[in-house]
């Protein structure tokens, strides 16, 4: 199954429609990027962030699951998790901000 790119819009506008944030569409799925990372994909019209220790805590009572079959699990984000602006960019830039750069080749 495919996700709607009315659900990534819907995600998107959620999100105050922010530069920060974008879509890229992939094999019929999204990515969902926080200052040019991707922090979590959007499958079957179902967000799922990235675990990371950054956000363990926070999220501990979140639901996990993957978001394909094979993938690590993510944590999974309803849409009542969204619903307060701040909060959910907040919720996004942490993982962004706790992924390691990746080192440019020479």
């Amino acid at each position: 199954m495919s996700t709607s790119k009315g659900t990534a819009e819907f995600i998107l506008e959620q999100l105050g429609n922010s530069p920060r944030f974008r879509v890229r569409a992939m094999f019929g799925e999204y990515a969902l990027y926080a200052d040019n990372t991707p922090v979590a994909l959007i499958c079957d019209d179902t967000l799922y962030l990235k675990i990371t220790e950054a956000n363990m805590q926070s999220l501990r009572d979140h639901e996990q699951g993957p978001p394909y079959p094979g993938a690590r699990p993510h944590w999974i984000i309803t849409e009542r998790d969204m619903r307060d602006c701040d909060t959910f960019q907040d919720m996004l830039l942490t993982v962004a901000r706790s992924i390691p750069a990746k080192k440019k080749k020479i």
